[in-house]
């Protein structure tokens, strides 16, 4: 197996495993904030802009696993 290829493998696991953690996580904000709009609908405003936040922040960390992977299949890392 040569450098490049060790390089694609490399850069393939970076995004697949950067991805998951921030799948799974997405999915419980999304349940658990529905699961309370649907105990207190007059809250689900303030729901809402915290479900986002947490997105937000929980989805960074995918972005974090894309620029490594950029960075190992461009040979800069």
């Amino acid at each position: 197996m040569t450098d490049q290829g060790l390089r694609l493998i490399a850069t393939a696991l970076a995004i697949g495993l950067a991805a998951i953690g921030p799948g799974i996580g997405i999915g419980l904000i999304a349940g658990a904030a529905l699961q309370a709009m649907g105990r207190n609908p007059e809250a689900s405003g303030t729901l809402t802009t915290t479900m986002f936040i947490g997105i937000v922040f929980t989805e960074a960390l995918a972005i974090f696993g894309l620029v490594i992977a950029f960075m190992i299949g461009f040979k800069i890392f």
